[in-house]
């Protein structure tokens, strides 16, 4: 038998084995194995706790070792472990004839506080044959969506006897009380499109980002409404399935992220970082290697917000997830990954001083100041946006006059095309259009003759790149779903020409 914890740096993380040395010599705790300060200083609050609940703490000297010891273990999770450890290894309760993995704080006065990253733990542990976990009792229903393994909550140091002897009978744990919280959604009230008036393209590129998971830009002046539908997204994308949920949820409760009342994220997530966000903030890392927004975004939307403000290097740090569809992170000699594929949604002014397109406004920005603040993204993380939408401000008399379709219909044509996506490629390693390898386009995007010299005759005319080109067949394969068709038609990829052919030259600036 042996206690287990986990170390939750990395998408899978690092189970992590408690062994306690009781021996002669001057009473003490030595803690080995790489811990950090948290960890260290659990030395005192075990030592309290267990005195508090009514045990003995031994008089002897401890020596506690924390397995691997080549991976760092960081925060408050190890306090009860190693207390179980330690109260098995004085005799004060029971050796169990099995594995099981325990995490948790401990207060002083012995009650046990939640931890995050409970999810990730309990599925790395079914991973390695550990069938039996102890945790807190808030991480419960959180832990129990996987439906696998026997979990055991714990409130109070004092019940650890009480649990052990349910183990060793073989008792279960009672799942009666609260347990209408272990699927919770996310349910979050979402904004509605009908608040957004006129605007026929943004609502049409918004759909078609929806339904082919297509990366998208919006430029136009301030006030034109890209942000306001870029916030409206969420309320047409579909709901993840089962797979999906499990992926998100695990990310964001090892961010220490996850609602305390949520169990199961079952929407799609929409981040919208602040262009002020560190790098470690955006791709993950940092002391504790925790997920970063391009992570929390995982299978949703990550916005950014007048995208020419964030970092050069943050946003060029972009290109490997939407290239892979995660995140690697490298800190002194090991490597860790997150999963991150996220849908990139972005708006911009069009030029600094944000009156360009602008009608009775006058932009006082040379061509060399907008060239420099367009650059800012840079060429080759535009060059994996497939859609780029140009915004114009809406008619004033229509936004008291004019009516808007609701996002509940939208999202029915979008869930339609989903549909037809998941049916085409099942047994591929993707669903969406957007995801369609290099190497599949072809067999998945068919054109006619007359679409196919059409085609031809554009690219040349456009000077499309390789990707581009590809970009501009998704985006059609797209349209069509959204039509119902089997094939991509002429009208469907013309339209997805309109809104790819912004961005690669000066073509815009001559039409807003």
């Amino acid at each position: 038998m042996s206690i287990y914890s986990y170390a939750s740096a990395g998408f899978d993380g690092t189970i992590i084995s408690i062994e306690v040395d009781v021996r002669r010599g001057i009473p003490g705790i030595d803690i080995v194995g790489l811990p950090d300060i948290a960890v260290k200083e659990a030395r005192e609050r075990i030592r309290i706790a267990v005195k508090r609940s009514g045990f003995e703490f031994p008089r002897d000297r401890l020596l506690i070792n924390m397995a691997p010891a080549g991976v760092r273990k960081e925060g408050a999770s190890y306090d009860l472990p190693i207390a179980v450890e330690i109260m098995i290894s004085s005799s004060q309760i029971p050796s169990p004839e099995k594995n099981i993995m325990v995490l948790g704080e401990l207060m002083l006065n012995g009650e046990i506080r939640a931890v995050k990253g409970v999810l990730s733990a309990v599925a790395s542990g079914i991973l390695h044959n550990i069938d039996t976990f102890i945790l807190p009792q808030s991480n419960v229903y959180e832990a129990s969506v996987l439906n696998e393994g026997i979990i055991y909550g714990i409130k109070h140091l004092k019940e650890l006897p009480l649990i052990i002897h349910q183990i060793f009978s073989g008792e279960k744990p009672d799942f009666s009380e609260g347990s209408d919280i272990a699927h919770k959604s996310s349910k979050n009230d979402n904004l509605d499109y009908s608040d957004l008036m006129g605007q026929p393209i943004l609502r049409r590129s918004m759909e078609i980002c929806a339904a082919g998971m297509h990366n998208l830009l919006l430029f136009g002046p301030p006030g034109s409404g890209k942000t306001m539908a870029s916030l409206r997204l969420p309320g047409i994308l579909p709901d993840l399935n089962g797979e999906e949920a499990l992926e998100v949820t695990r990310i964001w409760s090892q961010a220490g992220k996850l609602p305390d009342d949520v169990a199961m994220i079952t929407e799609r997530p929409f981040r919208m970082p602040h262009h002020s966000a560190s790098k470690e903030g955006m791709v993950g890392g940092g002391s504790e290697i925790l997920p970063g927004e391009v992570s929390l975004a995982h299978k949703g939307v990550l916005f950014l917000d007048e995208t020419p403000e964030f970092g050069s290097s943050l946003l060029q740090g972009m290109r490997e997830p939407l290239e892979n569809g995660k995140i690697s992170i490298a800190r002194a000699g090991n490597s860790y990954w997150y999963p991150a594929d996220f849908q990139l949604v972005m708006a911009a002014n069009p030029c600094p001083c944000g009156n360009l397109g602008k009608e009775s406004s006058a932009c006082v920005c040379s061509l060399n100041d907008i060239h420099r603040y367009w650059k800012k993204i840079g060429g080759a993380l535009l060059d994996r946006i497939d859609m780029r939408v140009p915004v114009k401000p809406v008619d004033p008399t229509y936004l008291l006059t004019g009516e808007s379709e609701s996002s509940e219909k939208i999202k029915r044509r979008v869930e339609a095309a989903v549909v037809l996506q998941e049916e085409r490629f099942a047994g591929e390693s993707f669903s969406r259009n957007a995801r369609i390898p290099a190497g599949a386009v072809k067999k998945y995007c068919r054109l006619d003759e007359e679409t196919r010299t059409l085609f031809t005759e554009t690219v040349s005319k456009l000077s499309l790149s390789s990707r581009a080109c590809h970009s501009v067949l998704k985006i059609s394969r797209t349209i069509s779903d959204l039509y119902g068709c089997e094939d991509i038609e002429r009208d469907h990829f013309l339209e997805a020409v309109y809104y790819r052919r912004y961005g690669d030259r000066d073509i815009f600036w001559n039409e807003m």
